[in-house]
């Protein structure tokens, strides 16, 4: 190749020698003002991520009262990609607008960097949701962009976890009874979003049941599951058939509307837990 052909590829390798001397030089003393924000070793992350302005987002898009099925449907689908991308990940929990994902305690994703764990994630989660966004909704354009807020927050015993998980689960229950019971209410009984706050303020949960079967015939326990409980994804292995005609055991996400609250779910899934005990 003749000398000044080669010219422009030999000032633009200078140029970038150049300035990747200064970046370590001249410039570098920036880093200082970064803060450290490795979490600790040997706890339990648990990275939550909530809808920002989701009630306002759910009513632009028409979304149905009191769940929204292909809503809740594509909340999974978005945790499923985030799964598959930090296999650290052993379980994850959704309801209404939020998710939470549990990592193993020895995981060092991103050197165990909580806001490289946090933006990441939010970022995935937020993406995924508008790429999947025509799949679950093909007549309903997305009229704005879907946010989320991230956070990190440390358990250092299985017990610590659980408890966590049984005190998102309760939210659900909570949460769902109530907004079964108000949109009843307002959709079938006519009352105003006032008169049915004003109807169930101090209500406890067996008179909001009442209300349900006397006065419309919604039996809550027969209600989904997912709605009542939330959905629980986990990686476990099942036996699959292979090409040549046998069964293998193979790692597979697992989706569950289950109660994991009790003993029943840890007990029949040991590989969550049994090695961090």
């Amino acid at each position: 190749m003749p000398l000044l052909a080669r010219l422009p590829a030999y000032y633009s390798a200078v140029r970038r020698l150049s300035l990747a001397r200064m970046a370590g030089s001249k410039f570098e003393y920036t880093r200082k003002f970064e803060t450290d924000d490795k979490l600790v070793p040997n706890c339990w992350i648990v990275v939550r991520l909530d809808g920002k302005g989701f009630h306002k987002f759910s009513s632009s898009h028409g979304f149905r009262k009191p769940n929204e099925k292909p809503a809740l449907d594509l909340m999974n689908l978005c945790a499923k990609n985030v799964m598959a991308e930090f296999p650290e990940v052993l379980l994850s929990y959704g309801q209404s607008d939020e998710y939470s994902f549990v990592f193993r305690p020895d995981t060092g994703a991103y050197n165990r960097r909580s806001a490289k764990l946090v933006s990441n994630i939010c970022s995935l989660f937020s993406s995924s949701y508008v790429f999947h966004w025509p799949q679950h909704f093909p007549s309903t354009p997305l009229l704005s962009p879907p946010a989320f807020d991230g956070r990190t927050v440390l358990y250092p015993t299985v017990r610590n976890m659980r408890d966590y998980l049984s005190w998102r689960q309760a939210d659900c229950h909570i949460n769902n009874l109530y907004n079964t019971v108000f949109w009843a209410l307002v959709l079938q009984g006519g009352l105003s979003n006032q008169k049915a706050q004003e109807r169930l303020k101090g209500t406890l949960s067996g008179e909001k049941n009442e209300i349900l079967f006397s006065e419309f015939k919604i039996n809550y326990n027969e209600e989904p599951a997912q709605f009542r409980k939330g959905t629980t994804l986990i990686k476990k292995k099942v036996e699959l058939a292979t090409e040549e005609g046998g069964t293998k055991m193979r790692s597979q996400l697992v989706e569950l509307d289950c109660d994991i609250i009790g003993e029943d779910f840890w007990t029949a899934n040991p590989h969550l837990t049994e090695k961090f005990s």
